[in-house]
């Protein structure tokens, strides 16, 4: 019951009740229910009594002020529809106390439910100074009744800003949503002891602005928390267009692991859409601030009636890496200004991605993040722009700065979609490469709160025993993946994917953080990694882990997968790296990964292509980088190049750099063929690198992370320089891979499917290999590789009845020669297999 002066009188009253609850027949009534109400805004004193029976809801007019009114609700269901009229008490097994669901006047929230079973709202003020309040409640459980007795007295004081109609909510779901009341907050906390809603509305349709100050709501733990969800909602809101987050206060023990500062307005967790900066990279707005915001406005998206996703069987798939920034945000993308470096600039180029070959992206970091992070103070990094994204602030929005012209967070979601549509349309699946393991929020040093950490910190990331971050991570903090409240976030956030935007699969990075316990332990079978094996929604999903993380939980091969997950291959990486620079002792390890790292994968009901093979990928060299230096160049990072790794398995093919020699050139250039072709033969899953194509250079830098320049951005005059040789032999070895399954083996291959043409196992000093792999049907397939710095004469084996063997590749060859789809004729018994160079023949009619 509430006493609620819409004036800014001061009103003190009391009240005295009890109800009792039949547990046989459901019913309720009132005990000794008098009411007694005392004004003490003048000399003159009213008391009203009133008794009543077999009631649960009434409003009562005061006649001293007429615009007063006390109302008593009862709100009995333990668990979720708070604020639903249709809600029947008859269901409820064991109500809560009245008090915890109680408005009160220092929430802003005025609210009544009368006799006829409707809701009546008032607005008052959504800041109140001078508020004291107590609070007392008690209630008794026994087998045939249950007892509720509660007293309150509450001082009201002065209005300060707008008022707000508002009733105290929903717990479900969390984040916002409409409801037939209004629009629905709900929030999370288990340590908060005071959470305020903070409100921005747009004025006469024009987006709102946080500088031009924020609404107010306080929300009362006893009316507007249900646990630990705080929840409130408010009527009359419009459906778009509304800036939000909280401020949350509570225990202030740095050693329990607590970080709570009121004086930060958060992100909501489960925000779908962040409002702030629009323009990427816009110096003049670097320090503003983001915020949560809805739409419930636009209509449902246009998929379109012949709609369908590619449903690509993971052994046929071949996965791009790209930024969708760095792809058209140089000038010689030939976009228009506005639509560079954004989705429907990747709608406009999926042209050569189909010339390529491939068919799926792998998008790095999509969820919002903050590019102007490296320069919220002076340090060594305070010069760069992070491009990569690998610093989420939010896991359910789209990054807001990706849409065209400054479209915002609702352009965003629009464009996504129709990027997603668009690269479905042409038969190209979309992976996202997700990042659960930490935040942007930094660590204790430097920390940049924005949401989890306001929000509970204790809950939202691992601490140790005195409180301190833990970081598995490399970036701070380490996200607590399976608490069951993180664990249920991430989980709906992957679902919201799926659902809203119909990506294909994920690409988990550090995905071992995953694999951690709450105080850090590695677990055998994590809960958060078994959940996404066994999800309904994300079955169809490719599950993609990068199974290791900067704690040294190196799970390749190991990684708990429920026979699910797929893995990054890293063995692959490092042994052809260093077979085909010429290390010695390495032919054993490439036959093991060009056979699918059967010794990794070949467990229960593991396939080949659950290892996602790669050579490169965005952080580390490019493929042009790998055979041009020996060492990283990292000084432009501002870290005197202590960042990036050291051990890069690389060769200059002997200069460091760019040079003029034709010869090295011609080495290094025949090297990164070499790589491709092995790629491309290998069994599992193949994904290369955004710019390998051409020959991207970042000039040695392994760790580009902070340049929105040309060292990350597509060179799309260089990719037509290049045409004609680099692009063509990589379009070409792509689609010779696509047109024979033979590459592309559903379960592991043995003696019937391969025949290794070697003898010399045992030789620790040789580097050359060759094999067949046989296929009754397309034709067998003969490879060779030679790391050999000089040449190595081979016999040819006889090919299959009524067959001639037909040279598709030699990499030692200049372009188009080097690769001739349809076959050159004229082998004969022997190849003169040239130095660091590789060979494939196929056997026709």
């Amino acid at each position: 019951m509430n006493c609620v002066l819409p004036m800014p009188y001061s009103c003190t009253y009391s009240r005295f009740y009890a109800l009792s609850r039949n547990s046989e027949t459901s019913s309720w009534s009132w005990i000794t229910p008098n009411l007694q109400i005392q004004s003490n805004s003048s000399s003159n004193t009213h008391t009203h009594t009133h008794t009543h029976t077999q009631l649960y809801s009434y409003s009562l007019c005061v006649p001293f002020f007429s615009r007063c009114f006390i109302s008593i609700m009862m709100i009995l269901n333990t668990t979720s529809s708070l604020c639903d009229s249709s809600s029947k008490f008859s269901n409820v097994a064991h109500p809560l106390p009245l008090s915890a669901f109680r408005a009160t006047a220092s929430t802003g929230v005025i609210w009544s439910r009368n006799a006829s079973g409707k809701s009546s709202v008032s607005g008052f003020s959504s800041k109140v100074k001078g508020s004291d309040m107590k609070h007392k409640s008690t209630y008794v459980h026994s087998q045939r009744t249950e007892d509720i007795v509660v007293e309150d007295e509450v001082k009201v004081m002065s209005e300060t800003s707008p008022a707000l109609k508002s009733i105290p909510g929903l717990p479900n779901p969390l984040g916002v949503s409409i409801t037939e009341n209004g629009i629905n907050f709900a929030l999370f906390s288990q340590h908060a002891t005071s959470v305020t809603l903070c409100l921005l509305l747009p004025d006469r349709g024009s987006n709102a602005s946080p500088k031009d100050g924020m609404i107010e709501l306080k929300l009362d733990p006893h009316a507007n928390k249900t646990g630990d969800i705080w929840h409130i909602c408010v009527q009359e809101l419009p459906r778009s267009n509304v800036i939000y987050g909280y401020r949350v206060d509570g225990p202030q023990d740095w050693h329990q692991g607590h970080r709570f500062d009121n004086s930060d307005v958060l992100i909501d967790p489960y925000a779908k859409l962040i409002e702030g900066r629009r323009i990427f990279g816009d110096a003049s707005d670097r320090f503003s601030k983001l915020y949560g915001t809805y739409d419930f406005s636009s209509l449902p998206f246009d998929w379109g009636e012949n709609y369908a996703q590619p449903n690509i069987p993971e052994k046929n798939l071949v996965v791009y890496e790209m930024n969708v920034r760095a792809f058209t945000a140089d000038k010689s993308s030939g976009l228009e200004q506005d639509i560079r470096g954004s989705y429907l600039g990747l709608i406009e180029k999926i042209p050569h991605l189909l010339e390529l070959g491939i068919n799926a992206v792998e998008l790095l970091p999509v969820f919002e993040f903050d590019e102007f992070e490296f320069q919220r103070r002076p340090n060594p990094r305070d010069h760069m722009i992070n491009t990569w994204g690998y610093s989420t602030i939010n896991f359910f929005a789209p990054m807001t700065r990706y849409a065209s012209a400054g479209g915002g967070p609702i352009g965003a979601s629009q464009e996504f979609k129709e990027m997603v549509k668009a690269l479905h349309l042409a038969g190209i699946e979309v992976i996202l490469d997700v990042v659960y393991n930490h935040t942007n929020e930094a660590d204790d040093k430097n920390p940049y709160t924005t949401s989890f950490r306001g929000i509970d910190n204790k809950i939202y990331y691992m601490v140790d025993d005195n409180g301190q971050l833990l970081n598995f991570s490399g970036c701070g903090n380490t996200l607590n993946c399976n608490h069951p409240v993180v664990m249920e976030l991430i989980l709906d956030s992957l679902r919201h994917w799926v659902t809203e935007y119909h990506v294909d699969g994920f690409r988990f990075d550090l995905a071992s953080v995953l694999c951690r316990g709450t105080d850090g332990s590695p677990l055998d079978a994590p809960p958060l990694i078994r959940s996404i094996a066994k999800d309904s929604i994300l079955s169809r999903c490719k599950i993609i882990a990068e199974p290791w993380d900067c704690g040294g939980l190196y799970l390749v091969g190991k990684f708990p997968n429920w026979d699910r997950w797929a893995e990054w291959n890293g063995m692959y990486r490092d042994d052809m790296r260093r077979f085909i620079k010429g290390d010695i002792g390495m032919k054993g390890g490439f036959a093991t990964r060009v056979a699918g790292s059967a010794d990794l994968y070949k467990v229960n009901k593991r396939k080949p292509y659950h290892g996602v093979n790669f050579v490169i990928a965005h952080d580390g060299f490019t493929l042009y980088d790998l055979v041009s230096y020996n060492y990283k160049h990292n000084d432009a990072n501002g870290e005197g190049g202590n960042d990036g790794s050291n051990d890069n398995l690389s060769w200059n093919c002997g200069y460091e750099g760019e040079t003029s020699d034709a010869n090295i050139k011609a080495l290094r250039f025949r090297q990164m063929k070499n790589f491709h072709l092995a790629l491309m033969v290998s069994q599992g899953v193949p994904m290369m690198l955004m710019g390998d194509e051409y020959g991207h250079t970042r000039y040695g830098n392994n760790n580009s992370y902070g340049h929105d320049t040309d060292l990350n951005h597509f060179q799309w005059g260089k990719l037509d320089a290049r045409k004609n040789d680099c692009f063509r032999f990589f379009a070409e070895v792509i689609k010779f891979r696509q047109k024979n399954k033979v590459f592309r083996q559903e379960y592991f291959i043995g003696k019937e499917e391969i025949t290794w043409h070697e003898d010399n196992w045992d030789n620790y000093e040789s580097r050359f290999i060759a094999f067949t792999l046989h296929d009754g049907d397309e034709g067998d397939i003969y490879l060779a590789f030679n790391a050999h710095d000089y040449f190595v004469k081979v016999p040819i084996p006889s090919p299959p009845q009524k067959r001639h063997w037909f040279r598709v590749v030699d990499t030692n060859l200049e372009s188009p020669n080097d690769m001739v789809p349809e076959g050159v004729t004229g082998i004969g018994d022997t190849y003169n297999v040239a130095p660091y160079s590789s060979i494939l023949l196929q056997a026709k009619p």
